[in-house]
């Protein structure tokens, strides 16, 4: 293994920001942020939605983060723990976080080790719901060495250990606000679910679901000098376009995510020269997941779209390969970067675009489309045109309920695909979902991604980090979300395939850089050659700030807000 303790040593970045010297807290007032698929709660354990975890971030946060480059660096850690510098094991089963002295929760009593703990226990919960339970594989057990020491111990070598309480999605919730909130009470909390107590630059002064959250800065974060804003405004709703032009053309707001417009229009807008386009290219995928299960109505809540490891609720017509296959085929994913994303998009054929050691070449015959290849996918699995061009099978037509978020480059989309797909016999039906709706984590909604009450549904996913491990592992038989889950879960295809699960098992344990990535690389194929889900496009992330906003640095592989304690007003 002394190829990958040189790695855990020396790759390890360790890139200590440094911010601006601010002259006090608070002096810059009002930040105002606008993200248009707005927050249904602050709790990012609770949502598998990006938007959740990007808002929370502002409040909560975890051991380790990465920065706009991708390096990992301390946040409630002092330091990150190497094999060299003794934090992590030779056996490379433990790794040991000294945590920061003096860190206060906003309501001012200490961080502890215990916090962290707690955390863990809160995530896996078998009766939480927790949809970031990735991140804790391989956990046996965590320990408080003191008050300031945690010790986590894998039950095998854990060659990558930043997973666990590392990066936006696997923050530290307060364990004495939470205490009441384990297992199948977690989501009813709403209280500590809309207002976590945090150690973050802000806290939460009002929480309106699906609407706006307004903040305060923290009278107890750690730098006395940051953050440079009094107060943070950050409204969710409306649409992609409109939160793009009140930052670049208005001026209403400082800065406003995941602009997801076509690029003449937002080049437009950019020439009002009131701010600037910002994009990151991380490991953000566009993609078409496919349902694996039968998602009929007539089946009932405890059965609609419910794996079964005896495969008795499969798909009726998806769980044909070919037909999975020819969905992908009749789809031109380079026309569809250059209409929908332009200069901040990349067609691509995989899951994982990056880092490039991951990066598959295999599949790279998506980027061509073949419109008489699906058709005679078809024709082998033995659907015939009916007297209207819909293809019949055994008295079923061959007909699909499209779904995804209510954006207009995403109704494009489906409008292009459903035309491509009618051209080789597809009858598709088409549903577009507020993303606040659909990217919330209500267990009783029946429009949530997670639910997945169509037979196909589309969005982007990416993983937080440069390691994909926990990203990868979304994908195995036991993470597909149902009722025991409260609906949580990160397989939303209900894909399962023991050889998968098998992959994944082997790359919690596998060392060395080179030989990970091959595993990686397998599952990628695995995935796309089963057409579990169809890869699109590798979108930058692009987001817009004022010209009077300072300190902002863009990233896709964290939280776009990672450094929100460094932004400033420029004079």
């Amino acid at each position: 293994m002394t190829g990958l303790k040189h790695l855990l040593a020396a790759g390890t970045a360790l890139a200590l920001c440094a911010g601006p010297v601010l002259a006090e807290r608070g002096a810059d007032g009002e930040l105002k942020i606008i993200y248009w698929q707005a927050p249904s709660t602050m709790n990012p354990f609770l949502s598998g939605g990006t938007k959740e975890v990007e808002a929370a971030s502002m409040v909560i946060e975890p051991l380790a983060r990465f920065d706009d480059t991708g390096a990992l660096t301390p946040l409630l850690a002092e330091e990150i723990p190497t094999v060299e510098n003794g934090g992590v094991s030779e056996d490379l089963t433990t790794i040991t976080w000294k945590l920061k002295q003096g860190v206060l929760w906003s309501d001012g009593t200490p961080f502890t080790a215990a916090d962290a703990i707690f955390t863990w226990q809160y995530c896996t919960n078998p009766d939480g719901g927790c949809a970031q339970t990735s991140y804790f594989e391989g956990v046996a057990g965590m320990e408080a060495l003191d008050d300031h020491t945690l010790k986590i111990t894998y039950s095998e070598a854990k060659p990558f250990p930043y997973t666990a309480l590392v990066g936006s999605e696997s923050p530290i919730i307060q364990a004495k606000q939470f205490a009441e909130c384990t297992g199948a009470k977690a989501p009813e909390c709403t209280e500590q679910n809309f207002n976590p107590i945090g150690t973050g630059p802000f806290r939460v002064v009002e929480f309106r679901a699906n609407d706006v959250i307004t903040l305060e800065a923290n009278p107890n974060y750690r730098d006395p000098a940051k953050p440079a804003f009094a107060t943070v405004t950050f409204k969710g709703g409306g649409d992609a376009e409109s939160a793009a032009r009140s930052v670049l053309q208005t001026g209403e707001f400082d800065y406003a995510w995941n602009l997801q417009i076509s690029p003449e229009v937002l080049n437009e807008m950019e020439e009002a020269g009131k701010g600037k386009v910002v994009v990151a290219f991380g490991t953000s995928v566009e993609r078409i997941h496919v349902n694996f299960t039968n998602p009929d109505p007539a089946l009932g809540p405890d059965e609609r779209s419910v794996w079964k490891e005896d495969g008795s609720n499969a798909h009726p017509i998806l769980s044909d390969i070919r037909v999975r296959k020819a969905l992908s085929r009749a789809i031109d994913p380079v026309i569809l970067t250059e209409i929908g994303y332009g200069k901040t998009g990349r067609p691509t054929c995989n899951v994982v675009p990056g880092p490039d050691i991951y990066v598959s070449t295999a599949n790279d015959a998506c980027l061509t489309q073949n419109i008489e290849e699906a058709k005679a996918l078809l024709d082998e699995a033995g659907w015939v045109p009916g007297p209207d061009g819909v293809r019949e099978k055994d008295g079923m037509r061959l007909s699909f309920l499209y779904q995804t978020s209510t954006n207009a480059v995403r109704q494009e989309f489906q409008a292009i695909i459903k035309e491509w797909w009618s051209e080789i016999g597809v009858e598709t039906e088409l549903r577009n979902i507020s993303a606040s709706v659909f990217f919330g984590g209500d267990p009783n909604s029946p429009d949530t991604f997670q639910k997945f009450y169509a037979d196909l549904e589309m969005y982007t996913n990416n993983f937080s980090g440069v390691d994909p491990e926990a990203y990868m592992a979304n994908a195995i038989c036991d993470k597909a979300p149902r009722p025991a889950t409260q609906w949580q879960g990160e397989n939303i295809m209900r894909f399962c395939d023991p050889a998968y699960d098998a992959l994944a098992a082997e790359l919690s344990r596998t060392a060395g850089l080179e030989a990970r990535a091959e595993i990686v690389k397998q599952m990628n194929d695995m995935l796309m050659q089963n057409y579990a889900m169809i890869p699109l496009v590798h979108r930058g992330g692009t987001s817009a700030h004022a010209n009077s906003l300072g300190g902002v640095k863009i990233s896709d592989w964290d939280s776009e807000l990672w450094n929100i304690a460094d932004w400033h007003r420029v004079k």
